[in-house]
């Protein structure tokens, strides 16, 4: 079996897909190709995962392919390919992402999941993912294509409706949101046996259903806990316990994304909110900072002291793999295009995260039937912005571009049309050559 891992240089992910790998028995023996754009990347992962190959008994093998010539041969025979590419990077894009915005009097958090970040982020990544399908159909078309890359439902979406390639998109948000809540609200005793049905969208799923293991539901005790934690000027997770207190649900992804998937929370007119709520502006330039430089050291100190056994992760990728190869099911959360209406007060198009049985035949999306009405509002406000932006890379259109951006809920809230056109008239010629051209 062949796993192909795009975007290899993303060194710590990768080693926690691939080591989940060698920890199962049925994908440890398989042939493990790792492709990146950028050789000191590639190298540095290359040299920690074979490595910790070793280490794990020499299970398979590791081949390293470099560059876009070399690409093709990368992913032809795979069975599965791994998606974690990040065009651009956080030198020049995420930053220019960032920047240019702030000029205007836009704020952002993270902008890599909505915003005119996230819009710009899809638009230099689509048309490379589009080059990965095209290769895939000639060289792997059986293959899975687990995409971890953000704008999740925008990159997704874009290869369920335009590609023949089997796609599913992963986030880790899933598997930890009800266990985050239970400890944010100190109610650990009800972990166990606990039961959840979360749906709507990639970062914006809602914990529809949520009981102990006696089948009480236990959303009355979590309100009764919600006041106290706003309360606290040191909590941090505060945005979504007040999506619980205005729209009944709590949401998957954490504040600092969920801040800027509305018009609530930061504007301009009211900055004691950004106190109050205790919203960290900028925090994905600090974090790409800090993240940079960690694995300098990490690095320096893996060469020296060795690379450890891996203990295996959440993350779904290799979950699915074993359920596809053994015929042994599994359930994940999984982010799939919203055919036959999974999902019956959301749009076909849009890309929607719901429940997803996995077996030998594939991956299996579940029906999930309607949400509360203001969740799917909610979730209306994002997939907008999300079906836009596909359309604008698939036509090649500007005035796409201008139309995700106005009706994205905190930047329209915040900036008036003609500034949002200047803003991304001036996004487009920072990206250069990142960007396809628009008309």
């Amino acid at each position: 079996m062949k796993i192909t891992f795009m975007g290899a240089g993303s060194t710590v992910f990768a080693r926690n897909v691939i080591g989940d790998c060698l920890c199962s028995e049925v994908l440890r023996d398989s042939t493990f190709m790792l492709y990146d754009i950028d050789e000191q990347r590639l190298k540095e992962s290359y040299t920690i995962l074979e490595a910790m190959r070793k280490n794990m008994g020499g299970h398979g093998k590791i081949e390293c392919a470099l560059g876009v010539e070399n690409r093709k041969e990368a992913l032809r025979g795979s069975n599965f390919v791994v998606n974690a590419i990040q065009v651009g990077l956080y030198d020049p894009c995420t930053i220019i992402d960032f920047e240019i915005p702030k000029k205007y009097g836009l704020k952002q958090t993270i902008a890599d999941t909505l915003g005119i970040g996230g819009i710009m982020r899809a638009l230099r990544t689509i048309p490379v993912i589009a080059d990965f399908a095209k290769d895939m159909e000639e060289v792997c078309p059986d293959a899975y294509f687990l995409n971890y890359t953000n704008p999740m439902a925008m990159l997704t979406g874009f290869m369920q409706r335009y590609t023949k390639i089997k796609t599913v998109g992963l986030c880790h948000s899933v598997q930890v949101c009800t266990e985050t809540l239970l400890k944010e609200l100190d109610m650990e005793n009800k972990m166990e046996g606990r039961k959840e049905l979360i749906a709507g969208i990639n970062h914006m799923a809602w914990l529809i259903e949520f009981k102990d293991k006696d089948g009480n539901d236990l959303y009355p005790e979590v309100k009764s806990r919600i006041d106290a934690k706003l309360a606290d000027p040191d909590f941090k997770d505060k945005v979504r316990l007040e999506y619980i207190k205005n729209f009944g649900y709590y949401v998957t992804e954490s504040s600092e994304h969920n801040a800027e998937y509305n018009m609530f929370y930061i504007k301009s007119k009211y900055p004691e909110l950004i106190d109050k709520y205790n919203i960290p502006l900028d925090e994905y330039p600090r974090r790409c900072i800090k993240q940079i430089n960690d694995w300098k050291a990490e690095y320096v100190e893996l060469l020296e002291t060795g690379v450890k056994s891996h203990t295996r992760s959440r993350e779904y990728a290799a979950r699915i793999m074993e359920a596809i190869v053994t015929g042994i099911p599994d359930q994940i959360g999984g982010n799939v295009l919203n055919t036959g209406h999974l999902i019956t007060n959301l749009p076909e198009d849009a890309c929607v995260e719901v429940p997803c049985l996995v077996n030998a035949s594939g991956i299996h999306p579940c029906h999930v039937g309607r949400l509360p009405i203001q969740c799917a509002a909610m979730n209306m406000t994002n997939i907008n912005v999300q079906l836009l932006a596909i359309e604008a890379a698939v036509t090649r259109k500007k005035e796409h571009i201008y139309q995700a951006a106005m009706l994205d809920p905190h930047t329209g809230s915040e900036l008036d049309i003609e500034t949002i056109k200047k803003m991304v008239d001036e996004l487009i010629e920072a990206h250069g050559d990142y960007l396809p051209e628009f008309h």
